[in-house]
């Protein structure tokens, strides 16, 4: 994605009203799912597309703490990545897992989103969700990547707090540059003041 073309990230307000706008559609906890798959755990839309059960469910077949993305599900040679399960997703993953779970031809190889039809979906549907979706709640300037964008931001603005790194963002974000994941990442300008003023406070205070 072109630099000069980085898609809108979301607030916390404009996540929340996200949700409460996707309670009243036709399949809310289907489309919870997906927009929680891009905004929490940082999926791009064929990883979304192509996610299986088997990537989410432990070995008895319940909902896991993380996702174990495949090469195959998303864009190939070591782009596939352990994703830790945000509590809000795996709420919803549990609810999603008991609804498909009444067919009776479900398996853990059955994909996570599935069309009306209970038919895999694909990634151009998934861009084409994400564009209805903010088309219709008036958030201009959003697309699919704004989901993914969020989630490695605020991934880089909290990472060193737990004593991680730059690098650990790039591996969650299954990059295999670390330029890259800096290009996704929306930098704070007030925090960038607030740097520069703690460094000039620091050296005026060595004078």
């Amino acid at each position: 994605m072109a630099i000069g073309k980085q898609a809108k990230i979301l607030t916390d307000k404009q996540q929340n009203l996200t949700l409460t706008y996707l309670e009243g559609t036709r399949h809310p906890l289907r489309n919870k799912v997906i927009f929680m798959l891009s905004f929490k755990a940082g999926l791009r839309a064929k990883e979304i597309a192509k996610l299986q059960w088997s990537m989410v469910c432990n070995s008895d077949g319940e909902v896991s703490d993380v996702i174990n993305l495949s090469n195959n599900a998303s864009k190939g040679k070591y782009s596939g990545r352990i994703i830790p399960l945000h509590k809000e997703l795996k709420t919803l993953l549990v609810e999603l897992l008991a609804q498909q779970q009444q067919n009776e031809f479900f398996s853990l190889a059955k994909a996570v989103i599935n069309t009306e039809r209970g038919q895999a979906t694909t990634a151009q549907v998934i861009v084409n969700f994400f564009h209805d979706l903010y088309k219709n709640i008036g958030f201009n300037g959003c697309s699919s990547h704004s989901g993914r964008r969020t989630f490695i931001t605020n991934a880089a603005k909290h990472i060193s707090l737990v004593g991680g790194t730059l690098n650990d963002v790039r591996m969650l974000a299954g990059h295999s540059s670390l330029a890259t994941t800096q290009r996704y990442i929306a930098y704070d300008t007030e925090a960038q003041r607030k740097i520069v003023e703690m460094s000039k406070v620091f050296l005026e205070s060595r004078l």
